[in-house]
């Protein structure tokens, strides 16, 4: 879907509501902004964490300590507690 988005000159954009809608961004909310090679790509923050976590599993795929229990342990074990 391509949608033309105005910028004022004071740089605020409107999304249209059956977008902000489906986002669920509808009683408003924060959205992030990554910029890429290709443009710009808007995330909202359940799909920002889902874009993250998808990259950690990524490349930590086949390690079983590679999450945050892991990390934790690895913590407490380096401080000899």
């Amino acid at each position: 879907m391509l949608i033309q988005v105005l910028i004022a000159a004071n740089g605020r954009m409107s999304l249209p509501a059956d977008i902000r809608k489906r986002l669920g961004l509808s009683d408003g909310g924060a959205v992030f902004i990554e910029e890429t090679q290709d443009g710009l790509v808007l995330r909202t923050a359940a799909q920002s964490v889902a874009h993250a976590q998808g990259l950690a599993k990524k490349y930590t795929s086949g390690q079983p300590d590679s999450g945050v229990a892991g990390f934790l342990a690895r913590r407490q074990e380096d401080s000899g507690a």
